[in-house]
């Protein structure tokens, strides 16, 4: 049995007392970004390739510390046939669908304008190399026509995936457009329960990734019904600590799964940086001694970091207190 599911059987059996914390390396960014998606490499300066990108995958896969390693599905299918999963504890999972939203290319206003469902792969592409879990993505944009219209794509893709034999997780982001909402944090979780009371058990996600709105909204959420096995998504920007302390405080109030994606692209060192991920998961470290810790393993490594310590303790994202340390 593969470490998520083993965490999820365990979470589902106690709810209040598993210490189980599911961690994910989000890789899909080439169903976003376009050329891009792989990011700087820090040592030179310049874009790295996607041949690198999936090198970087294939390194912390080997390394087994996160439990989920999300990708889009030309990722997956040359990495399945290479068999990278294959006896690994990692279980691969493949993003379903690329609403507008997330099409952010050079020049276009895409990511500003209301997200339009849409998805790229079909269900059997999803699904090469044996794979049986996918990434299923609502961006709501409070306007009834445009959220009953992305609820009825999620439908179909549902019907299809069950149909496979497809699992999937349920991913919310904020809306992309101005709406006069004044707690979104609440209106995501209202969005999320009141759609998941139409699914039966064996059409319902196996966990939720969503923006962390702070604790009160992650509380709410889990005491509502803590087998959604809430999660929460790492962020772009930010230090190494507002990375390691979103993932702490989530986990404090409530939280089971993080998904970090370009935290870990862009770290300096990605295997130390998803070590001390991990071990913050696991609660054997606080954030800001795995902040400590990690510079140290860059000292150690001869790697320059892309901040100084005293400014890598800074806490600049304002659901974790702004100036902190």
């Amino acid at each position: 049995m593969r470490t998520l599911d083993a965490k999820l059987q365990a979470i589902h059996a106690d709810p209040a007392g598993a210490p189980d914390f599911i961690l994910a390396d989000a890789r899909d960014a080439d169903m976003a970004f376009g050329l891009a998606s792989p990011g700087v490499d820090p040592a030179t300066g310049r874009m790295r390739s996607l041949a690198e990108y999936r090198d970087q995958i294939r390194e912390i896969v080997r390394q087994g510390l996160v439990d989920v390693m999300l990708m889009s599905a030309s990722t997956n299918d040359v990495l399945a046939r290479e068999g990278l999963f294959a006896g690994s504890a990692v279980t691969p999972a493949v993003r379903a669908n690329d609403a507008t939203d997330i099409h952010v290319l050079a020049g276009a206003p895409y990511p500003k304008q209301p997200s339009r469902p849409f998805r790229t792969p079909r269900i059997d592409e999803l699904m090469l190399g044996g794979a049986d879990l996918a990434l299923y993505s609502i961006t709501p944009a409070g306007d009834a026509e445009r959220d009953a219209t992305a609820l009825e794509a999620y439908r179909e893709f549902r019907a299809e995936a069950e149909a496979a034999g497809l699992r999937h997780f349920l991913e919310l982001f904020a809306p992309n457009v101005p709406v006069p909402m004044p707690d979104i944090g609440r209106f995501l979780n209202d969005f999320v329960a009141r759609t998941l009371a139409g699914i039966p058990a064996r059409g319902r996600p196996i966990f939720l990734k969503m923006p962390y709105s702070g604790p009160q909204a992650m509380e709410e959420l889990v005491a509502y019904d803590p087998h959604l096995v809430p999660g929460v998504l790492g962020g772009s920007a930010g230090t190494t600590h507002d990375a390691f302390r979103l993932l702490e405080e989530a986990r404090r109030h409530g939280a089971r799964v993080a998904l970090f994606g370009r935290k870990i692209k862009n770290a300096e060192h990605q295997l130390s940086f998803v070590r001390w991920l991990r071990a913050i998961a696991d609660g054997e470290i606080g954030a800001a001694e795995a902040c400590r810790a990690y510079h140290g393993d860059l000292e150690r490594l001869g790697i320059r970091p892309h901040r100084s310590l005293e400014a890598d303790l800074q806490l600049t994202e304002a659901v974790l207190g702004v100036g902190s340390n």
